[in-house]
């Protein structure tokens, strides 16, 4: 594409209120280098303009690895008979939050897989001990629960949630989740911002039979509903999961979408995930100069850590509690940037109806 031809579409599609699919398609085949570039140097240009040079943190305390699903990209799957579960006991938790805590670390996100054998009330308590000790926002990442659940969790203190929507096909959602109702999902989301949650949600980029233009409907996706964070990451094949043989996403496809998105939501959370950092290399950094303003350290203890296996090869399974932080900031220097400690709550007002 000609430059002047493609510096002009990324303006459009930055000033479109609904972008045309047929445009993400587009940015999204883009393959020079030069075409690369310039978009992301534009994403980046979009990040300083409505976020600012701030990184900020989201400390993650993975406390749980049950689940009940049997999402077929996921090393949690009930279905994995090798993979040895566990669950972290108040005390524990609690330990890794003073921890967290003493990191400056202004956000925890607290991460499960869908466990049924969840005490709605135990986190009840949790969330309400962690809010009289500390000033920090508390998101929860948990999967599909009842209403109840979610408004008994936000009345205790809870101020965000994370539900991915993995894919905003709806026929490419259901070959991926066994058993799982899009629709389903989608009222989560609906509940979560009724009940005041800033929300996240976001996608996997490399899943089995997914096009260039089911990208394209997800950024669209995130746009419509003006999500508080969208996290991306490249799809990470596990062996013990139906998709197993399938390949890896590609990482220029990820940055591709991180940074149409960024274009698009403007001011939204987008992390520099984990998964983009476990493939080959770390490529976090990458991340980082296409749109992304998160990071996440891990706060999970050992020997939690390494058995909160979503993909194999994930980053920092064997480091310390608190680890992190130094190559993080080292991260952001790096890129002339600095480290935000501050709760990062959301830039944007809140809509009480999902768009699909």
């Amino acid at each position: 594409m000609n430059m002047s031809n493609l510096a002009k579409l990324l303006n459009e599609i930055s000033l479109a209120d609904s972008p045309r699919l047929e445009d993400l398609e587009q940015i999204l085949n883009l393959n020079r280098q030069e075409e690369l570039k310039e978009l992301f140097s534009y994403a980046d240009k979009i990040r300083q303009e409505f976020c600012g040079a701030g990184i900020f943190l989201r400390g993650i305390i993975e406390f749980s690895n049950y689940c009940c699903r049997e999402c077929f990209y996921c090393g949690l799957n009930k279905n994995n008979h090798k993979l040895t579960r566990y669950r972290m006991s108040k005390e524990e938790l609690l330990e890794s939050v003073a921890y967290l805590a003493a990191g400056n670390i202004k956000t925890l996100v607290l991460q499960s897989g869908e466990d049924e054998g969840l005490d709605v009330l135990w986190l009840k308590e949790i969330i309400l001990s962690i809010k009289s000790q500390y000033d920090i926002a508390i998101t929860l990442s948990l999967g599909e629960r009842d209403a109840g659940d979610y408004r008994l969790w936000k009345e205790a203190g809870a101020d965000r949630y994370l539900l991915k929507i993995e894919s905003a096909d709806e026929g490419l959602y259901l070959k991926t989740h066994s058993g799982m109702s899009f629709t389903r999902r989608l009222n989560c989301l609906t509940n979560l911002r009724s009940l005041g949650y800033q929300v996240g949600s976001g996608c996997i980029i490399g899943l089995p039979g997914q096009t260039l233009k089911n990208i394209a409907q997800d950024i669209l996706f995130f746009k419509q509903n003006d999500f508080d964070m969208v996290g991306i990451g490249p799809f990470i094949a596990h062996k013990e999961t139906l998709f197993a043989q399938e390949q890896n996403g590609r990482l220029q496809l990820t940055l591709k979408a991180l940074a149409l998105t960024r274009i698009v939501t403007k001011n939204a959370f987008l992390p520099a995930t984990t998964a983009l950092g476990s493939l080959d290399k770390d490529y976090r950094l990458e991340g980082l100069k296409c749109g992304a303003n998160v990071l996440m350290p891990n706060f999970t203890p050992q020997p939690f850590r390494k058995l909160y296996e979503i993909y194999p090869g994930k980053r920092c399974v064997d480091e310390p509690v608190g680890a992190c932080n130094f190559c993080m900031d080292k991260m952001a220097k790096s890129l002339g940037r600095f480290i935000d400690y501050s709760r990062g709550d959301a830039l944007k007002f809140k809509k009480a109806v999902l768009n699909v």
